[in-house]
């Protein structure tokens, strides 16, 4: 496991910078609908817990309009579709708003696969995950947790599965990972928008999202 932990970085730094070169007119116009249909910035930052429960702020092209609460996250707000724009919509079904993330990926915060880096207040998340060794290792543009359940599993599952990857790395285990991701994008496969059952508690009402301008 740790001669492919070195293989696997540089998979991350060179397929991530070709990814970044071959999308880059495809970025451009993703940011030039972002911002004009609505205000605010292109892309926002948010604040994740990384490798070894280090922080650092994650990218991503903004869906939500500014007013939205902040460091929540989207499948347990209350009637998340007020907030979400329309291109946000798209964005987010196809995961495209996560693109961004190859920068974080080319920075050495992330990898490609790996688990998903929890906001820095899922404490809950983070200290499940310190059960399974799985914030010993850098976080994931996708991962095992994802593509099996991804916003519709429970901490306790979702911890374990990521443990069971950092567990076992390997290339075989990357490329199925990545082959399940691209499947469950085409089929939206996992994705929860807002906590529909809970129409009739009160909205939290935090600070507004961390943005940053291109």
């Amino acid at each position: 496991m740790c001669m492919y932990n070195y293989f696997k970085r540089i998979l991350d730094i060179v397929l991530s910078s070709i990814a970044l070169v071959f999308l880059f007119p495809f970025l451009v116009l993703v940011a030039v609908i972002v911002k004009a249909e609505s205000e605010g910035p292109v892309l926002f930052k948010q604040k994740r817990v990384g490798k070894n429960k280090k922080e650092f702020y994650i990218y991503k092209f903004r869906t939500m309009k500014t007013t939205a609460p902040s460091d929540i996250p989207t499948h347990k707000l209350i009637k998340a579709e007020n907030y979400i724009t329309k291109v946000g919509k798209v964005l987010r079904k196809s995961s495209l708003d996560e693109l961004p993330q190859l920068i974080n990926i080319i920075k050495g915060e992330m990898s490609i696969v790996g688990p998903r880096p929890a906001l820095w207040n899922q404490f809950d998340l983070v200290e499940e995950r310190d059960k399974y060794g799985a914030n010993d290792i850098l976080p994931g543009l996708t991962g095992w947790a994802q593509v099996n359940g991804r916003d519709e599993l429970p901490t306790e599952i979702k911890a374990r599965l990521d443990g069971e990857y950092a567990a076992n790395i390997s290339l075989l285990m990357d490329i199925k990972v990545i082959l399940m991701t691209v499947f469950n994008v085409f089929t939206a496969k996992g994705i929860v928008e807002g906590n529909a059952n809970n129409h009739n508690v009160n909205e939290i009402e935090v600070e507004a999202h961390q943005h940053a301008a291109i």
